[in-house]
């Protein structure tokens, strides 16, 4: 008995080692290359199922070789035990007559992580040119050929400095008056907006006198009012109103309207909104003369 145990342990150990490990294997596809060539380096990863490797990237360093391309290969496993190769494809440049190429791979685990080397890889460096035709060929090419031409940052950047001083050195100067035009501008774009939906809102109200209609009446007027006077008029009372504008009118003009909303009767609201409109007008073009009086000042 001991003895076919000593036999199995015999035969079977070592791939229950090899098994439990990873395996590395790095190698150029060819034993010789000439300057610059493209030539292929295999590196082969056998590892088991359950372990996790990664296979270097763009990012790594390759010296002396320039990696030009690489080509990645379906996994492959059998008995619990997984194969993965790659073939990265390189040029070298280096002068000496034999380069050496080893590549990691990386085994992630939980906290940290293990770099498998294989044996270093070298590659002769054939140094042997073809043969010269006494008389060269030269292929005719008109094709313009563009230039690439560099960015010349310092005067770049004196350009934008200078850019930069001009708009400041505008804005100080400028910036008032371009403040005030702005503002006049949006004002008369405000006030064609508020007139085009008076007029709206007045039409409606005459043809049909309904509560919604005088409210929403009430409510254009009011807002604008607020807006141009800089007064909380819409958390007046038409009363209120009338008072801090100084003017009664604004009062009945205002009440006439509110009956239709409070008491449910049927008003004559055509003079009541043109007298709105009018000292809406009026507080809007003593608006207009302040804000040019004080552009004309700057």
């Amino acid at each position: 008995m001991a003895k076919k145990l000593f036999f199995i342990v015999i035969v079977f150990l070592p791939d229950l080692i090899f098994a439990q490990g990873v395996n590395v294997e790095g190698y150029f596809m060819a034993d010789s290359a000439k300057l610059g060539e493209r030539i292929g380096y295999v590196l082969k990863a056998t590892y088991p199922r359950d372990k996790q490797l990664i296979f270097p990237d763009s990012s790594f360093n390759y010296e002396p070789f320039v990696l030009l391309e690489k080509k990645t290969y379906v996994s492959s496993t059998i008995d619990s035990v997984t194969t993965d190769s790659t073939v990265y494809f390189v040029s070298n440049f280096a002068l000496d007559s034999t380069v050496y190429l080893t590549l990691p791979v990386f085994e992630l685990s939980r906290y940290d992580s293990v770099t498998h080397y294989p044996l270093e890889a070298a590659l002769a460096v054939n140094w042997q040119l073809d043969s010269i035709p006494e008389q060269l060929a030269f292929q005719e090419n008109n094709i313009y050929q563009p230039i690439p031409k560099n960015w010349n940052w310092i005067l770049m950047g004196l350009i934008l400095l200078l850019l930069l001083i001009a708009l400041v050195g505008g804005y100080l100067l400028f910036g008032k008056r371009i403040k005030k035009y702005l503002t006049e501008r949006n004002e008369k774009r405000r006030w064609k907006v508020f007139e085009k939906r008076w007029y709206s809102a007045v039409e409606m109200l005459i043809n049909d006198q309904t509560i919604d209609a005088a409210d929403e009446l009430l409510g254009l007027w009011k807002g604008y009012m607020e807006t141009i006077t800089k007064l909380p008029v819409r958390e007046w009372t038409s009363s209120e109103v009338g008072e801090k504008l100084a003017d009664i009118r604004i009062f009945s003009s205002l009440r006439s309207i509110e009956m239709i909303i409070y008491a449910g009767t049927k008003s004559e609201v055509k003079e009541s909104s043109d007298y709105l409109l009018t000292k809406a007008k009026e507080n809007y073009q003593e608006k207009l003369k302040n804000i040019k009086h004080d552009r004309a000042v700057v």
